[in-house]
């Protein structure tokens, strides 16, 4: 019977491994033309990149993609502190040992004697420490100008929490859900669009979308992954709807919604496994 390696062993396995990710990249970045005309700013893109089909493996719950995603994530990170250390600037050995600082210094109850009750503790805790590491003046200053706004919306509430602002109970976040949708109904009332103020029913909608991100929150829903989901149950039964339709000599633009919805309700009736998984090109 194979013995599973020790913890030391294994170890020893994954400094191995790391060190050689950290030799194939010095000698493709000394030999290959590609890799060696790379900057952080060529690359940027292709990490956005690479970091998208990461997540889109994890929602699919693709071990072995998400396996070989990260090592693509991995070889970008490595690349970066490969790129600042031929100008001095700074190794992967500065990013880890940064990287271990400050998970230290940010988990006190671990490293210290700080005592936490749960983990609404340890997030206070976090976004303090967080504040004196950068200096900022505001909890939020710490949140990425070029998030996505649907993450962003999470990341302010979650932060705002952390400071002790937010609601007591998931009954008032409802509540408050409720009042901006009858706020942005207000703005649809009338029959006329001329009528219609566009701009304020914007800023209405994006109120009524704040509230549901902060419902969400409560009801411990990640809303981008919601969201994420329903866009690819959506795909999928449209697709199904193509291919069905094209199966039996119907082309799309010649039918009506009805007859559209015909084959849409026969998708809603079809088990996951039955519908088609792939993304569209």
């Amino acid at each position: 019977m194979e013995m599973s390696p020790s913890l030391p062993d294994r170890r020893a396995e994954q400094l191995a491994a790391f060190g050689r990710l950290l030799d194939v990249l010095d000698r493709l970045r000394a030999e290959c033309p590609w890799d060696r005309k790379q900057t952080m700013q060529s690359l940027r893109h292709l990490t956005i990149e690479e970091t998208y089909e990461l997540s889109d493996a994890i929602l699919r719950d693709d071990l072995p993609d998400v396996k070989k995603e990260l090592g693509d994530v991995m070889l970008h990170l490595t690349f970066y502190a490969k790129i600042a250390a031929e100008t001095n600037q700074f190794d992967i050995a500065d990013v880890l040992n940064a990287q271990c600082e400050k998970l230290i210094f940010r988990h006190p109850h671990i490293y210290g004697d700080v005592t936490v009750q749960d983990e609404e503790d340890v997030k206070r805790n976090w976004e303090q420490l967080k504040l004196q590491e950068k200096g900022n003046s505001s909890v939020l200053g710490g949140v990425p100008v070029s998030l996505p706004a649907l993450v962003k919306a999470m990341r302010i509430q979650e932060k705002a929490r952390g400071a002790g602002f937010d609601w007591e109970r998931q009954e008032q976040v409802w509540e408050k859900v409720q009042e901006e949708l009858a706020e942005f109904g207000d703005e649809f009332a009338h029959a006329d669009p001329a009528r219609r103020n566009q701009e304020r029913a914007t800023a209405e909608f994006g109120d009524l979308l704040f509230s549901l991100v902060n419902f969400a929150r409560f009801a411990n829903i990640n809303p981008e992954e919601a969201l994420e989901r329903t866009n690819r149950k959506f795909i999928r039964r449209f697709q199904f709807l193509e291919t069905e339709a094209a199966r039996e000599g119907h082309r799309l633009a010649d039918l009506s919604l009805a007859q559209m919805d015909v084959y849409w309700e026969q998708a809603k009736k079809l088990p996951s496994s039955a519908l088609p998984n792939q993304p569209p090109e």
